[in-house]
């Protein structure tokens, strides 16, 4: 039991609420249009889910190696870093999360597009390896890219356009241009979450040679990205429910805009990285 405990630390549930969004919003909008199938949103979860795990993973063997993760890091424990397992166990837990994205991709692939010919499924075929070379090169390597600030990039893209977008087609089997706005709000959030993460570690990444976006533009202009990142999000949001307007119940979303209104405001007045840590948590539930 002490070993499965340890494991559940290393995929750090917290951050999978965020990652599930975008497969939840995806269906959520393709029910809107009346096409929504249960099994497509079954398949979506599970393979974001894997996803979210094999990155954590990732990032966790990853920054251990490069020796990022050390005693002054600010944030939650790492497993491979203080011994709690081995190497071995790690990239072979890998190993197994990248079968899993494999297996639980393909099933959603082919349930969504068994009927539109190959090209669609091929397309969708090589994004998914995409989003799984995405999820272990972040850290892992001679060049991750996470090491040279393009982690904010990636995860806008992954976990937005082609989470929210993706999952969107799967059901539909088409594309409304409209969708990338609620698709590039999720995307901002997300990239909001990784922002906070590396203003809390923003010291020991610059000891540790780990050039994050933060370490390059400085706390003060991360502040104002973050403050940036959360208010195009509401934006492009309600860009696409004034566009798609049927109902006042539409803007119901609004009403979460107060949590994202007081984590720029502690964001803004915060002095203490290690503080962001509660931070995060809560903006990847809000």
């Amino acid at each position: 039991m002490k070993k499965v405990s340890i494991w559940i630390e290393a995929f750090r549930l917290r951050t999978l609420p965020l990652a599930l969004s975008s497969a939840i919003l995806g269906s959520f909008l393709a029910f809107a249009r009346g096409e929504f199938h249960w099994y497509i949103l079954v398949l979506a979860l599970l393979t974001t889910l894997f996803l979210q795990i094999l990155s954590n993973l990732a990032n966790d063997y990853g920054d251990a190696m490069h020796g990022t993760d050390n005693e002054e890091r600010l944030g939650p424990q790492r497993i491979t870093q203080s011994g709690l397992v081995s190497k071995r166990q790690m990239q072979a837990m890998i190993l197994l999360f990248v079968s899993l994205s494999l297996i639980s991709g393909s099933l959603l692939i082919f349930a969504g597009l068994r009927s539109v010919g190959w090209k669609p499924i091929l397309f969708f075929f090589i994004l998914g390896l995409s989003a799984i070379t995405a999820a272990i090169k972040y850290t892992i390597g001679k060049n991750p890219y996470g090491y040279i600030g393009l982690g904010d990039v990636f995860v806008f893209l992954f976990f937005g356009i082609l989470g929210v977008a993706g999952t969107y087609y799967l059901h539909t089997r088409s594309l409304d241009p409209w969708i990338l706005f609620p698709a590039s709000a999720i995307g901002l959030l997300s990239s909001g979450v990784l922002n906070l993460n590396n203003m809390r570690d923003i010291e020991n990444d610059a000891r540790s040679g780990k050039r994050t976006l933060v370490v390059h533009i400085g706390s003060k202009a991360a502040k104002i990205y973050h403050m940036m990142l959360i208010i195009l999000s509401i934006v492009f949001s309600l860009v696409y429910t004034i566009v798609k307007f049927n109902s006042v119940y539409q803007f119901l979303f609004m009403l979460t805009c107060p949590l994202f209104a007081l984590n720029i405001f502690v964001v803004m007045r915060n002095t203490d990285p290690g503080e962001l840590n509660r931070e995060l948590k809560k903006l990847a539930l809000s």
